[in-house]
């Protein structure tokens, strides 16, 4: 693995710095509702139009064919210039669904679905957990019948991102009757505009209804909105998968550093009861310390990972590693900070502008979900990194 720089990489980062410098938003991304979707969707139409969308996407499908180290500098500068990177509406779309598509779908498929999303002008969910598999995404229960040319599906998904701003759902549902767990699936793509979607909001403690339970009623989706083949959705789920918990959050992974430097920094501004700093408590000194070490290893971490996966061509199960150890990180962080501002910490009035380190320690939680649980990665990384016996 080469980590060293070229010309053509530190070109690159120039021109990506200066574009930043000049066009990162200056309004605040609105916190939730329709007003962050129409924020995401200009932020990628602009993103698109000035040529920085989709780095590492195939130049034949509309991306700059960039190598994976240019994609990991692209998200190294966002989080310099504090810019928003692929996260809420637009993160399924550029994350999950178009790189699946890329690599699963049809060419029909791509040549409709790829350019609306690098453009945004289309915005995706994810129809994977339901009320009674979440984590045990196998023993999904949401039902397609294959009629035709079409599949008629009942049944209800659960934590759907986004989903009342959706154009698109990545949906998977179980097309033979008579199967178990991961056999019988089938991976479709659902057009949110569909009769007999019904979508309702679930409120959450960040004081948002960023997610959803969202219900299908005699749902008639075309055979060719297949994504793989029918009955052999899991394939084309686990590609989905990896991309999430690999690429999916580079973004996440190398902002962790500027979060990190950002703590250090209000440690020498903010003193504690007692009246010393807090960057002169030996304790969180220390934490602060540990977690620079940390942030720097995740990174070093991620450029192999990367290295890897352009060599590939998907993700490999690593991301399950990788997303454990953010995920653990970005909590310790987020606690650490806690501990440095004490009760003024626990305000939170859903305004994750006015108190960002308070909206950063309540996602930290989700964090530990969503993408599949921190348990699920220990699970993931004994069995398929450290080939370990399987719990009886």
């Amino acid at each position: 693995m080469d980590l060293q720089y070229t010309d053509e990489d530190r070109d690159f980062r120039q021109r990506a710095r200066n574009w930043l410098l000049t066009n990162v938003p200056t309004e605040v991304r609105p916190s939730h509702g329709r007003e962050s979707a129409r924020f995401d969707r200009e932020w990628q139409r602009k993103l698109y139009e000035h040529g920085w969308a989709g780095v590492a996407w195939p130049k034949d499908y509309g991306g700059l064919g960039l190598s994976g180290l240019q994609q990991v500098i692209w998200y190294e500068e966002l989080a310099r210039a504090r810019a928003p990177h692929y996260i809420n509406t637009t993160y399924i779309a550029l994350m999950h669904a178009g790189p699946t598509l890329i690599a699963r779908g049809t060419e029909e498929q791509k040549a409709f679905h790829l350019p609306k999303i690098l453009s945004g002008e289309a915005l995706w969910c994810q129809g994977f957990s339901e009320p009674n598999a979440g984590s045990d995404l196998a023993s999904l229960k949401t039902r397609g019948v294959v009629e035709g040319e079409e599949i008629t599906v009942n049944g209800a998904k659960m934590w759907t991102t986004d989903a009342r701003y959706a154009d698109y759902q990545e949906l998977l549902i179980r097309t033979d009757p008579a199967s178990e767990r991961h056999r019988g699936l089938t991976w479709v793509i659902a057009d949110m505009r569909t009769p007999g979607i019904d979508i309702k909001p679930i409120r959450t403690m960040l004081m948002d209804e960023h997610v959803n339970t969202v219900f299908y009623d005699e749902v008639r989706i075309p055979l060719s909105n297949v994504v793989g083949e029918v009955n052999k959705g899991w394939s084309t789920a686990l590609s989905t998968l990896s991309f999430e918990r690999g690429l999916g959050f580079i973004g996440d992974q190398l902002e962790l550093y500027e979060r990190v430097c950002r703590a250090i920094d209000l440690a020498g501004k903010t003193r504690l009861e007692n009246g010393k700093l807090a960057i002169e408590d030996d304790g969180i000194a220390q934490k602060l310390a540990a977690l620079k070490a940390d942030a720097l290893a995740i990174r070093a971490m991620t450029l192999a990972h990367i290295t890897e996966s352009d060599r590939t061509g998907e993700p490999g199960p690593k991301g399950s590693l990788m997303k454990l150890i953010v995920t653990a990180t970005h909590k310790a962080l987020s606690e650490t900070v806690g501990e440095m501002l004490g009760w003024d910490f626990l305000e939170f009035d859903g305004d994750r502008t006015a108190n960002p380190w308070t909206y950063d320690y309540l996602w930290s939680w989700v964090f530990t979900i969503s993408g599949g649980t921190s348990e699920i990665q220990r699970e993931i990384t004994a069995d398929r990194l450290l080939e370990l016996p399987r719990a009886r």
